[in-house]
């Protein structure tokens, strides 16, 4: 049976980002997040953005109480900007995934430099369709960058279906500014727009959670100059 064409796009969009992160796409994203000098400074913001984005849940996080006994999952790990602060937190486990093989393996890297305790990180290759497992807690950080409103409403009811307890995500929100930097290409400027980049309406998000039996309980906006994200937790009521 051949696919749909919505079903085709979508096919086509998850190989051209993971084609794109396990390429030319990595080498940027590693320098970006890392302490390089060898960054722009429209990138050097997006470092200071998200590095902002990983405290904020960091901070969240600490209010839990004792994480010893709880299970993460970071879906759409990167270079482990989250999943290796967690680690050395204390948390019980964490399970961390990345549709790039390049950028797991930059985990491992650094959480080998780091030293940590590599009994409570499972790393695994996987797009966010095919994680699975039931967790304390799911975290998925600025991954829905490459999913237009639909898809991405879909994925938060799979990541629901994936938590005991918490969801936290973060997202580009729609606003008519960023629609407009967009628009006029300002937004992820230049080469870095080589993967699709969309914005989502936070109703949907939270419609979409709702649905699942999660309220919103936190929601904190971050930015810097070509940064934007809506950070988000949700608690299974």
């Amino acid at each position: 049976m051949s696919l749909e064409p919505l079903e085709k796009l979508k096919q086509a969009e998850k190989a051209e980002v993971e084609s794109y992160f396990n390429g030319m796409g990595f080498d940027r994203w590693n320098r970006i997040y890392s302490e390089s000098d060898d960054v722009s400074n429209v990138q050097r913001n997006i470092r200071l953005g998200h590095q902002k984005t990983v405290d904020d849940v960091l901070a969240w996080v600490k209010e839990f109480g004792d994480l010893s006994e709880m299970s993460f999952c970071d879906a759409g790990c990167g270079v482990g900007s989250l999943c290796l602060p967690l680690v050395a937190m204390g948390v019980g486990s964490i399970s961390a995934s990345d549709i790039s093989q390049a950028m797991v393996d930059e985990t491992k890297k650094r959480a080998k430099a780091l030293d940590l305790d590599l009994t409570r990180l499972a790393l695994t290759t996987s797009d966010l369709e095919s994680v699975s497992g039931l967790f304390d807690t799911v975290i998925c950080l600025d991954v829905f960058i490459h999913y237009p409103q639909e898809p991405a409403e879909g994925m938060v009811r799979h990541l629901c279906s994936l938590s005991a307890e918490r969801l936290i995500v973060s997202f580009a929100p729609y606003t008519p500014l960023l629609a407009l930097l967009k628009r006029i290409g300002q937004f992820f400027p230049g080469s870095s727009k080589t993967t699709r980049a969309y914005t989502l309406r936070a109703e949907g998000i939270v419609r979409a959670a709702n649905e699942c039996g999660f309220k919103l309980i936190k929601s904190k906006l971050n930015k810097a100059p070509f940064y934007f994200s809506q950070l988000m937790e949700f608690r299974k009521s």
